[in-house]
């Protein structure tokens, strides 16, 4: 008998995650299947998509954008649906096998808990879901007997390398990071940073929130945060280093002095075909390693003067609590207004911080006062900036 296909559902399928997802799926032969997709402002892209993968269902997420929308050409048998609350039901239906949390932002927490709730597999390429949420989320997801499997390319890496020992054999794990395109920058030239210049990264093709992400490094500073709830380890045991190829993602090392990594070209088809495929690995549709050339690696430790958003992530991780969600909610708002010509590259980090440390701090929140803070750390920002 042949194998029934993994049935997907992409969050975000207009993005750049969404969009290196469908390649997985088209080039699946069939083991794979979009049964769903949703977008929230690029709706023409969504009714392309729909024509190629014949979903089942797809969502617009913006209410008043989807209503507006001439949504002819939506293959018949497709059905269309507007707003969160329908991503929220139709990621519970028993149609779907796996969840790709690929919106970005805060805004995809309520789908992927949703997920989580309904106990299916959730692919996390949203890693401000467990930046904001960790304890709650991985609590409900043993309750569930939900699955959370990593996208990102440095948590799928890591993820990858604990299969060579028992957990309790670790000893640390590494994220790598590219340095983004500041990495040999002065203070000095940071200050006058422009966005064209921020959204340049030298080896990945990513979002623009994303890639100042990556400039600041507050990515990695995040991802200390995901990591810390996605493998349950101290934050001690939670390292980053400098790598300007891209090559390596993560490392693990173990009590034995060993040190397993997983390295590949820099490309986001490898991790989300992992992810989709689990525990199976199918043939390569990312972009394959040229062994003919001469190849460098270097690491090094990042310089936390420069780049002081990994001291921010390592202590919200540290304190868990409200910090991430406070943290993250500073973080996108801070970027925003780097984007819209209101902050200043260097001033993202500092408001950051200086939001962080006046928040009310609560060491066991509920998923309404995280969704309260979120809110309060954004107007925070927006004050700070504009002061």
């Amino acid at each position: 008998m042949p194998e029934s296909p993994q049935r997907i559902a992409i969050l975000g399928a207009t993005g750049s995650i969404g969009g290196s997802a469908l390649e997985v799926i088209a080039a699946s032969l069939g083991r794979l299947q979009a049964v769903g997709l949703t977008a929230h402002s690029r709706l023409a892209e969504l009714v392309e998509q729909a024509k190629h993968f014949r979903p089942a269902w797809i969502v617009g997420t913006d209410e008043t954008a989807s209503r507006a929308f001439d949504w002819a050409g939506i293959p018949p048998a497709c059905v269309v649906k507007q707003g969160m609350d329908a991503v929220i039901d139709a990621v519970a239906s028993p149609d779907v096998d796996v969840v790709l949390a690929a919106i970005v932002g805060s805004a995809g927490l309520h789908a992927t808990w949703a997920a989580l709730a309904a106990g299916k597999t959730v692919a996390l390429a949203n890693k401000e879901t467990l930046v904001m949420a960790g304890g709650l989320v991985t609590a409900l997801a043993r309750r569930t007997g939900a699955t959370i499997v990593p996208v990102d390319s440095e948590h799928s890496a890591v993820w990858q390398a604990l299969q060579a020992g028992r957990r309790a054999e670790v000893r640390r794990i590494v994220l790598t990071a590219s340095g983004g395109p500041f990495l040999r920058h002065s203070c000095e030239q940071l200050s006058n940073v422009t966005v064209e210049e921020a959204l340049a990264h030298p080896t990945w093709t990513m979002g623009r929130k994303i890639t100042v992400d990556s400039a600041t490094m507050m990515n990695k500073a995040l991802e200390i945060i995901e990591a810390r709830w996605l493998f349950d380890l101290d934050v001690d045991q939670i390292g980053v280093v400098i790598h300007p190829q891209s090559l390596i993602h993560g490392l693990v090392e173990f009590v034995d002095g060993s040190i397993v990594a997983q390295m590949s070209c820099p490309d986001m088809r490898l991790p989300i075909q992992y992810a989709l495929n689990y525990p199976e690995r199918r043939e390569q549709v990312s972009t394959p390693f040229d062994w003919s050339r001469a190849t460098s690696l270097t690491l090094e430790p990042p310089d936390e003067e420069r780049f002081p958003a990994l001291r921010l992530g390592r202590e919200a991780a540290r304190v868990g609590g409200t910090a991430g969600a406070v943290l993250n909610a500073a973080n996108e708002a801070a970027v925003a207004g780097f984007l819209e010509g209101e902050l200043r590259f260097n001033e993202i980090v500092p408001a950051c911080e200086r939001v962080l440390g006046h928040h009310d701090f609560d060491p066991n929140p509920t998923l309404d006062d995280l969704i309260r803070l979120d809110r309060w750390a954004r107007e925070e920002v927006v004050r700070w900036a504009c002061a």
